[in-house]
């Protein structure tokens, strides 16, 4: 049984303290949350096209950038993923049994439509000016709002209709909510060497010989930035030869750090659950099947 502790968490980071387990499994969640995760993406773009005149001016739907650009940059957006309200396309129970250019209900997808216009020395048309299309808590967050797709002058327009859809970043990176994921084994520092371990304290870091109680230092943030200060006392350095080996730092047997952030889809809690679930489902169906087999 894996135990998991948490270290450090906010609305688009965690840290995760996991026992019990080895660096296979703790891969294979590093790839899960990349490749496996489940996320709401954009996925198709509806470019309106054409001129309209107003008040005498003409209005055409033409920008700096091409309709390619702001769809790619549209498929980076964040889009608020609930997992359970939403169904994938070809699971979804309205919609699986139609074609796939046929597919698309409020199960399994949402709507967003931009219509911008520009001005006299350039508007940015932003992530914000796209609005959802039924349930308003489903709006771009307020704090990705600012993402800007292109920029109009006077005379130009844009508007379109955009389609976002459950996947996996498996089948395009636009629907990978992890960023950053990383593993390490988790460490403790042990004092060898009071005396040639001043060469570290002189410096006046954050870490002092306080922090080690019986010659160990286990606190997982106090070690970190021990990590990052040992840099000064390394081998490549003045007081390298004198500091030597007086601290060094050891692998917990069975206890690996997981770090990872999200792109705001979704909650990075949320973000961990779900590749969970994924791996579960997939190694039960490996069961499954060998144990149909033989």
């Amino acid at each position: 049984m894996v135990d998991i502790e948490v270290i450090n968490e906010t609305d688009t980071k965690i840290e995760l303290l996991l026992k019990g387990t080895d660096r296979a499994l703790i891969n294979a969640i590093r790839r899960a949350l990349i490749v496996d995760t489940p996320k709401m993406a954009i996925h198709q773009v509806r470019f309106e096209q054409g001129t309209i005149e107003e008040d005498g001016v003409i209005w055409e739907t033409i920008g700096p950038l091409p309709d390619e650009v702001i769809a790619q940059r549209l498929a980076m957006v964040p889009i608020p993923t609930k997992h359970d309200n939403f169904h994938f396309m070809d699971e979804c129970p309205k919609c699986a049994e139609l074609v796939p250019d046929d597919r698309g209900c409020p199960e399994c997808t949402i709507i967003y439509q931009c219509s911008a216009r520009g001005e006299e020395g350039g508007l940015a048309v932003k992530a914000r000016d796209m609005n959802v299309l039924g349930d308003t808590s489903l709006q771009i967050p307020e704090e990705y709002g600012d993402i800007t797709l292109t920029k109009l002058y006077r005379g130009q327009r844009l508007e379109f209709y955009a389609k976002a859809v459950l996947g996996v970043g498996r089948d395009h990176i636009k629907w990978s909510p992890a960023a950053g994921v990383t593993f390490i084994p988790r460490q403790v520092a042990v004092l060898k060497d009071r005396k040639k371990a001043k060469f570290l304290w002189d410096l006046g870091l954050q870490t002092t010989a306080r922090d080690f109680k019986k010659s160990r230092l286990e606190d997982i943030t106090k070690v970190a930035v021990l990590r990052s200060e040992l840099n000064h006392v390394g081998p490549s350095t003045d007081h390298g030869r004198d500091f030597q080996d007086a601290i060094l730092l050891e692998d917990v047997p069975g206890e690996f750090i997981l770090s990872f952030e999200t792109d705001g889809s979704m909650t990075p809690r949320v973000a961990f659950e779900k590749s969970v679930e994924a791996l579960r489902s997939r190694f039960g169906g490996l069961f499954e099947q060998m144990e149909a087999t033989l």
